[in-house]
């Protein structure tokens, strides 16, 4: 499970059998959420409060080249 970035207690990582289209998980001690990158938008959330998905959206707004470099580094595309 590839970690991308720890910030504010809010884990970004991607899993290593992950599927298409690029998307990014967000994990803290209350729950997982898991966005897209192109655009950046919420597809589930398991438990995060508003505050932090907003937090996360933002964090992968302003990342977001970065994760998806990553993401197509890791799986070849």
């Amino acid at each position: 499970m590839p970690e991308l970035l720890r910030l504010f207690g809010l884990r970004f990582f991607f899993y290593s059998n992950d599927h298409r289209p690029p998307h990014i998980h967000v994990r803290n001690n209350d729950g997982e959420a898991r966005f897209t990158l192109e655009p950046v938008e919420c597809l589930e959330n398991n438990g995060l409060k508003n505050k932090d998905l907003y937090l996360a959206e933002a964090i992968i707004e302003e990342n977001k080249e970065i994760f998806l470099g990553r993401w197509n580094e890791f799986f070849k595309s």
